[in-house]
């Protein structure tokens, strides 16, 4: 019941989101998670901010890279 709590708690985030559609992929050997926003992803930049990688399209997010996800997964945004 606690992971379903758990997912429950991202729809008001995720309502918020400009794309009706998220991809979630986690790599546990390298404690990376990565947010697509579409697919496929096709960034033409991205941008580095503490442990979070945003990738654009233009001037539109495409997708979030997040380093350290599981062992940062209780701390504050960077």
């Amino acid at each position: 019941m606690a992971e379903v709590i758990d997912i429950l708690s991202l729809v008001p985030h995720s309502l918020n989101l400009r794309s009706n559609h998220l991809w979630l992929d986690y790599d546990d050997e390298a404690d990376v998670l990565y947010i697509s926003l579409r697919k496929p992803q096709r960034a033409s930049d991205s941008e580095m901010e503490g442990r979070f990688i945003y990738h654009y399209d233009g001037n539109e997010l495409v997708g979030v890279t997040v380093l350290h996800a599981k062992s940062s997964a209780g701390e504050d945004a960077a």
